[in-house]
């Protein structure tokens, strides 16, 4: 195996220009640094980069932890944080909890022995056992998309009540008042604060939500079709429904068609988050759009910022705005749009 000895023989230049040819640090003259190239090229020379993480005690890595790696939500969050990590040569390491908290405590314990640089989390509660743990070992933290009931860390994520507030004023703005909100569980931070906003938008109305048409359950398919298929038996059955996440949405869209409804004629709906472009090719739902990519861009900023000591001592908290965008998934009530005077 070559060493930096050999490349700096071959290069006809001191190991020192070698040194700062590899580490892109100090001057040295672009005939030096051309030869220096030639001979790691010639040679396949590979920096010992776990000699240079001893050395500076940081291993170049963070950790990514979502609960649901197959939603394109998160997905999306992960492009946002691997390319501002990449963009600061650190590499990511991603991992899945399945909305367990079991699961969440485990990978920390994983990545806390991996030595990882910071944890950038979607927690998988509002508890805030992995975070005392993190803290526990001196890594930083930065939470996405959720809150934790002790904060004191940083968060980026968008208000899930005002974004709950908007599409549910659309839906009564078409004239519906038997809305339906199907949501994930109670202890998770965008659970709550999106029924939190469906309420709202009815007092607003002067409404009372029927306890019967608020269903807490879980951010996935399957979880969506059961609660559609309750919401159903419900009498007088709902004419809209809110579902607090895109995959809640697609086990909504199957059960109603296995009770022979369509959508919107027999039942509208909303969403809370969009599909990337590529995953529709007729976009058709009402949603909430979140801007995921910023929401992982930004926290991974956070992150590096906080690494490189230049991140104030009292924690960051940024709400980026949501977007609600009207398709074809929700009509006027009975085909007539009932206009609401507005409430200041």
């Amino acid at each position: 195996m070559s060493t930096l000895t050999d490349v700096a023989r071959l290069a006809g230049v001191s190991t020192m220009t070698v040194s700062r040819v590899i580490n892109d640090s100090g001057y040295v003259s672009p005939e030096a640094r051309a030869r220096a190239n030639r001979a790691i090229a010639e040679l396949g020379y590979m920096p010992n980069v776990l000699a240079r993480q001893l050395r500076s005690k940081r291993t170049k890595t963070l950790a990514l932890v979502l609960t649901d790696i197959a939603n394109p939500f998160f997905t999306t969050i992960a492009r946002g944080v691997e390319d501002a990590a990449r963009a600061q040569d650190y590499a990511v390491m991603f991992c899945n909890t399945d909305e367990s908290e079991a699961q969440e405590i485990e990978y920390v314990r994983v990545l806390i022995q991996r030595q990882v640089d910071g944890v950038l989390l979607v927690p998988a509660t509002d508890s805030s056992a992995s975070l005392q743990l993190l803290h526990k070992h001196g890594l930083p933290v930065v939470v996405l998309d959720r809150r934790l009931r002790s904060g004191g860390v940083d968060e980026v994520r968008t208000d899930s009540e005002a974004g709950a507030h908007i599409v549910v004023r659309h839906l009564l703005d078409l004239g519906h008042r038997r809305i339906a909100v199907l949501t994930g569980p109670e202890t998770v931070s965008t659970s709550a604060d999106r029924v939190a906003g469906y309420r709202r938008a009815l007092a607003e109305e002067g409404l009372e939500a029927d306890d019967e048409l608020v269903i807490f359950g879980g951010y996935n398919e399957t979880s969506g079709y059961e609660m559609t298929r309750r919401i159903l038996d419900v009498r007088p059955q709902p004419t809209a429904l809110f579902a607090a996440n895109n995959f809640i949405a697609f086990g909504a869209i199957r059960a109603l068609r296995e009770a022979g409804m369509s959508t919107p004629e027999d039942m509208s709906m909303a969403v809370f988050d969009d599909l990337p472009p590529g995953w529709v090719f007729d976009p058709f739902l009402t949603v909430v759009s979140q801007p995921a990519y910023e929401i992982g861009k930004q926290a991974a900023e956070l992150m590096l910022e906080r690494l490189a000591g230049k991140a104030p001592a009292e924690p960051r908290t940024i709400v980026l705005p949501s977007e609600l965008i009207t398709r074809r998934s929700t009509a006027p009530l009975s085909g007539e749009a009932v206009a609401l005077t507005p409430t200041h």
